[in-house]
């Protein structure tokens, strides 16, 4: 018998995988902190005889390195990957055996990459599980423009050739277990539910069911912006990731976080959207420590700045500081916890802004006050509607922008709340009136505030 156990990371948006036998198994695209995966493999009480990477990772740091240094596992890397650490390279068509009657087969499926690799895991000869890293996910592809722009092209072409590949080569009972897709960036599309078939992709998948010219222009016309952060992620994972050290940040008091900010470096808010705008240290941004915070925050941050981490409990920042280091961003320059009357100095108050929702923005319209509304998602969003008369600057590229927000009092929208909360604190803290727009955008509509389209 085999097993496959899923790790997931909301965070990333993406999966690990750890599978096998009775007593050995191997690891597909490990985490940055391996500590998980080293507790997911004492629970099935296996031995990791193998750690395998799909592709140099864009979006994430791996932990492929350290968890074969640390359980002395083989470090499966493609072969065509410029890597600057002893690993066993794979190239198509070789195995290895992972436990009694379980293999692991290499099959090139470049496209997200050029050395892109997927890994069927077969038992007695017959595939039972493939993992297709960031080659064929849930309903997509991985995106092909994050290697270089002039392969951009060539590539979108070889992820058509490398899902038909797949799907020729196995049945359609067998599982496709990407690493993308969940949310993640290096998703051409968003994934439509959490498990798939080969059988399924077959029948669903546009690089399964549409022409080879036909299915190109369509990924490419719908490429969202590359995050930022990308651009140091490759390396590093072609490098050798540094070790990694999670033990806790210095304590900052209320001086301290003064100077840090009067010296131009982040703080950071981990708190609620709701308890931010109540009251924060001027200055400081409003990431909320759930779901993709660390990814927004490696996007918008310029590329190492020291961060300090404020938060309710020591434990909200030892999870964050989790997930920062999976984007590459390792050590917190210091941290605070507790009530936030006691992050700013004797004398000083806390800063705050009113939140609201589109009927409020709609009765602020009515009575013909000038307000001016920014809409900061993602250009891919705005095309499906937008109100009337708002400027459209994406989360993103906001912090560099913030010189073309209209004058006068500005509110903040996006799709459910969180990114307006973001970019209310963004300018906020350069000194604008705003009013954070916590709803969801379907309101907008029930509001009766007229919209436009694309």
């Amino acid at each position: 018998m085999f097993f496959v156990d899923t790790l997931e990371f909301e965070g990333l948006g993406n999966r690990s995988y750890l599978a096998g036998g009775a007593a050995a198994a191997v690891v597909i695209d490990p985490p940055r902190d391996i500590d998980q995966v080293i507790a997911a493999a004492a629970r099935r009480g296996v031995t990791i005889g193998y750690v395998a990477e799909t592709h140099i990772h864009n979006d994430y740091v791996s932990g492929g390195l350290e968890l074969a240094r640390v359980t002395g596992a083989s470090y499966l890397v493609p072969a065509a990957a410029h890597v600057s650490f002893a690993r066993t390279p794979v190239g198509d068509g070789d195995t290895v055996d992972v436990d009694v009657d379980l293999v692991l087969r290499a099959i090139a499926t470049p496209g997200h990459t050029p050395h892109h690799t997927s890994y069927v895991l077969e038992q007695d000869g017959r595939g039972v599980a493939a993992f297709t890293g960031g080659s064929l996910l849930i309903g997509t592809v991985g995106r092909p423009d994050l290697v270089e722009p002039r392969l951009t092209q060539q590539l979108a072409r070889a992820q058509h050739a490398s899902a038909h590949r797949l799907a020729d080569e196995l049945d359609d009972e067998v599982p496709v277990l990407p690493t993308h897709g969940f949310g993640s960036f290096c998703s051409s599309a968003q994934a439509e539910g959490d498990a798939t078939t080969i059988g399924r992709e077959r029948t669903s998948n546009d690089a399964l069911t549409l022409d080879l010219d036909t299915f190109v222009q369509r990924m490419l016309a719908g490429l969202e912006d590359v995050p930022a952060y990308y651009a140091h992620m490759g390396p590093a994972n072609a490098a050798g990731p540094a070790l990694l050290d999670l033990t806790p940040p210095e304590r900052a008091d209320a001086g301290e976080i003064s100077s840090r900010l009067a010296a131009g470096e982040w703080v950071v808010d981990l708190r609620s959207r709701t308890a931010f705008a109540e009251g924060h240290v001027a200055g400081s941004f409003n990431f909320e420590g759930e779901g993709k915070f660390a990814t927004y925050l490696a996007w918008l941050i310029p590329w190492g700045k020291p961060v300090t981490l404020l938060a309710d409990t020591p434990r909200q920042i030892s999870a964050a500081q989790r997930e920062l280091a999976r984007v590459g961003i390792d050590r917190p320059a210091a941290a605070a916890t507790g009530d936030p009357a006691g992050w700013i100095r004797e004398g000083e108050q806390l800063a705050s802004f009113p939140r609201a929702r589109f009927a409020d923005l709609a009765r602020v319209r009515e009575r013909g006050d000038e307000v001016a509304v920014l809409d900061v998602r993602r250009g891919s969003e705005r095309v499906g509607g937008y109100i009337e008369g708002s400027v459209h600057i994406p989360i993103h590229e906001l912090h560099g922008r913030i010189g073309e927000v209209p004058d006068g009092t500005v509110w903040v929208h996006c799709a459910g709340g969180m990114r307006a909360a973001i970019a209310a604190s963004l300018l906020d803290a350069a000194g604008r009136d705003v009013v954070a727009v916590d709803d969801g955008f379907d309101a907008a509509t029930d509001a009766g505030l007229p919209l436009a389209s694309a």
